[in-house]
């Protein structure tokens, strides 16, 4: 059975850092690609990073690139999103999830791209 789990969000102020941890299980690491992404009130999903752990590629679309870093730790079977210089907008529920596509790349940005797994989210509050 897949699993994935979130933490790390909370409250920071604008300008400050956090780091999301997605704790997965049950995913073939060679097979698999896994993805952050948010979603902010009224708006549409977000894909923010892709890491297939299998080969350690990485993706990042150009509106978070320099600020975002994924990350992963194949002993803690672990997932990290590094943010940093966090603006008001960077206010959203961040979610990782999981599906088998061969490579990262520029579709983890469209919303109609479906991912098998998701965790359950985890809140990030900017404060200005």
């Amino acid at each position: 059975e897949v699993q994935l789990e979130e933490s790390g969000g909370g409250l920071v102020q604008a300008g400050g850092s956090l780091r999301l941890s997605c704790a997965f299980s049950g995913i073939p690491l060679d097979d698999y690609a896994i993805g952050w992404f948010r979603q902010a009130p009224g708006k549409e999903r977000e894909g923010l990073s892709c890491i297939r752990v299998g080969d350690d590629s990485t993706y990042y679309p150009d509106s978070v690139k320099g600020r975002f870093t994924i990350s992963s730790n194949t002993a803690r079977n672990t997932v990290y999103l590094q943010m940093n210089s966090l603006k008001s907008e960077d206010m959203a529920v961040y979610s990782c999830a999981a599906a088998p596509y061969p490579r990262c790349g520029p579709y983890i940005t469209s919303p109609s791209v479906d991912w098998d797994y998701w965790g359950q989210g985890t809140q990030v509050t900017v404060s200005s």
